[in-house]
């Protein structure tokens, strides 16, 4: 009976960490991520309109060769979210959620989660996610 009760517990306190970092985006897809983005700074951003996204690409193209796809979007039913993590060693990864949302706002959690693998070499990853298009301002913030 104390094994039940202590399973118990430890799903109830689980389940009210995840509430706290907030619930799941319904469609976000990562569509790319990458470990080299030229961004040495964290930068968070929502991309609505084909013009931007290319001038990203154009920008973590430019030492490539060949370089990354532009991936197609239809910015007429889908929006972009762009996460850079800036210098980051190891082999970090990301984890959106919706925080809360508004009339006018949509506040995504941005969660860092770190793995560290082999030599630590400095990286500056980016993800890009797609979601359905919404007529609000996206607003990001990072937990540490």
């Amino acid at each position: 009976m104390k094994r039940f009760l202590f399973l118990a517990c430890i799903c109830l306190l689980s389940c009210n960490a995840q509430k706290n970092m907030g619930e799941e985006i319904q469609g976000l897809v990562l569509v790319e991520q990458d470990g080299y983005s030229g961004v040495e700074v964290f930068e968070a951003r929502e991309i609505r309109e084909t013009k931007s996204l290319h001038r990203f690409y154009s920008q973590i193209n430019k030492t490539r060769k060949p370089g990354l796809p532009v991936p197609m979007i239809d910015f007429s039913k889908e929006m972009v979210l762009l996460v850079c993590l800036g210098a980051q060693q190891g082999k970090p990864s990301v984890r959106l959620s919706k925080i809360k949302e508004t009339d006018t706002e949509i506040f995504i959690g941005v969660v860092l989660e770190a793995k560290p693998q082999g030599p630590l070499a400095t990286q500056t990853p980016f993800y890009l996610y797609k979601m359905p298009l919404v007529d609000k301002t996206v607003i990001f913030q990072t937990s540490d």
